[in-house]
């Protein structure tokens, strides 16, 4: 199976934990309700946040750790050069907050989820987040933002906003071909954009090994893993 990509087409690409997976990272909710052996709940909340500082940055400290061991895939490698075929036409926003899609080349995305090498003010003080790739071995090695609050990870907890929502939903509202890519149908907001794009007459495309809860949004669904069907999956006019 082809996709072919008109000239005037303007592509939203989703992807989830599944693209991440076939590097080796773990997805962020298995059938035990686990991540990395951790309850969601102690290490992706802002309660968790206000008991146990030092345990979560315990945790993402260690996600770091192995984010930076892994490599991109070809499903990454794939998004990139596609970015390249499209410019000014590509938008991809992602729920993973690894950076493998920028190592691979892409450039013209958002981590709506947040970005696990970036570190931000607990105080939500106005200050933009920082590049941090530090591996934090006690609460006291974390650095304090310059109003005196201390830097938290740069993740978007349980309970709390995604990043960036209306770019996203500007980029939908102007897209002709939605992609989803590595992920369930069961998160939302991130569930809901197919219904969005669909409602506007956009072309939807599934890629993943298994049909998706909300698999009667889409108009095709190619199952398999995204680094074997995303080469060679697009033709661009």
């Amino acid at each position: 199976m082809t996709i072919s990509i008109a000239p005037t087409d303007r592509v939203f690409i989703l992807t989830g934990a599944g693209i991440s997976a076939e590097s080796g990272l773990p997805t962020f909710r298995s059938d035990n309700g686990l991540w990395c052996g951790h309850r969601v709940e102690d290490v992706c909340t802002p309660d968790a946040w206000r008991r146990d500082p030092a345990g979560v940055w315990a945790f993402y400290s260690e996600l770091r750790v192995q984010g930076q061991k892994a490599k991109p895939n070809p499903a990454h490698i794939a998004m990139a050069e596609l970015e390249a075929k499209l410019p000014g036409r590509f938008f991809l926003c992602t729920q993973n907050v690894d950076n493998l899609h920028e190592r691979a080349g892409s450039h013209n995305l958002v981590h709506m989820h947040g970005d696990l090498f970036k570190a931000r003010c607990e105080r939500e003080c106005g200050r933009p987040p920082i590049d941090d790739q530090s591996v934090y071995a006690t609460l006291d090695q974390v650095p304090h933002c310059p109003c005196g609050g201390r830097l938290r990870p740069h993740i978007v907890f349980f309970g709390e906003v995604p990043l960036e929502m209306p770019r996203i939903e500007s980029e939908i509202s102007r897209s002709t071909l939605m992609v989803v890519i590595g992920t369930s149908g069961a998160v939302y907001p991130a569930a809901g954009f197919v219904n969005w794009a669909h409602q506007a007459g956009a072309r939807t495309v599934y890629i993943g090994p298994e049909r998706p809860l909300n698999a009667s949004e889409f108009t095709h669904i190619v199952e398999g893993k995204a680094g074997v069907v995303l080469p060679g999956l697009f033709t661009v006019a």
